[in-house]
């Protein structure tokens, strides 16, 4: 076996590129070997430096990669992160530690860059919380049972002078963006698209050998403005009876008014032959179940943690964002990685803005830095963490108070997986 000393962890050249591409396919378990045209296409996510493996004889066992990305607050305002992907090790170099000096080291570029946080998704719940990372977003998905949820079966379009259209790829591209753009001002927790993402999610860049390509519905207002998009899929099934049991699988759902969200669910749950509808992921206060005569037509089959924030920088973390309340509170931040420990003082004023600096006051609340990114964008309750003994009150009533500048009316959510 291999000693940890002498396996390398390094930036990834661009000549081996296809090595790290196969060693990041081994990790989740895909085709080891893609077509040179797959691997080729990748490229267009390379990043000098950003793109990391660990070689043990030449060979890779373990890749990370980060890149670019702005994360909305509480607020609406954007700020820089370091979002964490493509994390594996091979089976055969486990419990070496070689995932520790991936992520030091991206950290702390991330931190010497500007970044005020890094994010990821987390296949697994137990990894990442050593490193700072706290789940501050969940998501869940619903499955509709259309017979059940009491719609019009007459439904034929939108009510208020909408209207619902059957786009393309090249439609989506156009008009996706600007959607997008405007959900990110209003939702804490969404994180920008770059134009690969676009191309990725319509086809036009392929990733994968095999592209299915969904449905796109746009919905536009009575005044003609887009105010809601979706990609879905939908398999064939009929049963023994010449039946229809067709299921309808939402990739992706944008809306930015009510009126846009419920008359995309309603087209879905429209379709002819269409009997279930599963969501994808979404806000877990999603309105969806309440759009329908009948909610309990739509159950929840899955709900779990979503997006990982790691704060790098809590100064400016607690700056960008806006509270509900007036009030002043002093953390003490423990950080095992160095970046972010301290005792920190945030103001919060009543029209909503905050202010934070470096104190020597007395603490009215401790918590790691983990702990300070589950409260961070308004999800999680201090006086919960207080309880389950992850925030320890020095002050009589701080957790309650925290909660009170803290949470936010509506539940942050990140409709992205990266």
């Amino acid at each position: 076996m291999t000693s940890r000393d002498a396996i390398d962890v390094r930036p990834v050249t661009d000549s081996g590129f296809a090595d790290w591409t196969r060693a990041l396919n081994i990790g989740f378990l895909r085709e080891p070997t893609l077509p040179d045209e797959i691997v080729e296409a990748r490229r267009a996510q390379f990043t000098p430096g950003r793109t990391v493996g660990a070689f043990d004889g030449g060979r890779c066992v373990a890749t990370f990669r980060s890149f670019a990305q702005r994360l909305t607050v509480v607020g609406g305002a954007a700020v820089p992160a370091d979002a964490v992907t493509n994390v594996t090790v091979a089976p055969t170099h486990r419990r070496r530690g070689l995932l520790t000096r991936m992520m030091a080291r991206d950290l702390a570029a991330a931190r010497e860059r500007g970044d005020v946080v890094a994010t990821l998704i987390a296949a697994e719940y137990p990894i990442y919380g050593r490193y700072g990372f706290g789940p501050a977003t969940s998501a869940a998905e619903w499955t509709v049972d259309v017979p059940r949820a009491g719609l019009d079966p007459r439904w034929s379009g939108p009510e208020e002078g909408g209207r619902i259209d059957l786009v393309d790829g090249e439609d989506v591209r156009t008009l996706g963006p600007g959607l997008h753009e405007r959900l990110c001002r209003e939702l804490p927790g969404a994180v920008d698209r770059d134009e690969l993402w676009w191309k990725v999610t319509t086809g036009a860049v392929r990733f994968h050998p095999s592209f299915h390509e969904p449905f796109y519905a746009v919905y536009r207002s009575a005044g003609g403005e887009v105010e809601g998009m979706v990609a879905y899929t939908a398999d064939d099934n009929w049963g023994d009876a010449k039946q229809p049991l067709n299921t309808v699988r939402v990739k992706w759902l944008t809306a930015v008014s009510p009126a846009a969200e419920r008359a995309l669910w309603h087209y879905l749950c429209s379709i002819d032959w269409v009997v279930k509808v599963k969501s994808g992921w979404r806000a877990p206060d999603d309105l969806l179940p309440h759009f329908l005569p009948d909610p309990r037509a739509a159950a929840v089959t899955t709900q779990a943690d979503w997006l990982w924030v790691r704060i790098l920088d809590v100064v400016r973390a607690l700056e960008a964002r806006t509270y509900q309340a007036a009030g002043s509170l002093v953390l003490e931040v423990a950080d095992a990685g160095g970046f972010a420990g301290g005792r920190y003082r945030l103001q919060a004023s009543a029209d909503g803005a905050g202010s934070c600096v470096p104190t020597t006051r007395s603490a009215d609340l401790t918590l790691d830095v983990a702990e300070l990114a589950v409260l961070w964008l308004g999800d999680e309750s201090a006086v919960r963490l207080a309880a389950l003994g992850r925030v320890r009150e020095e002050r009589a009533g701080a957790a309650r108070q925290a909660d009170a500048l803290l949470r936010t009316s509506r539940r942050p959510w990140c409709p992205d997986i990266f």
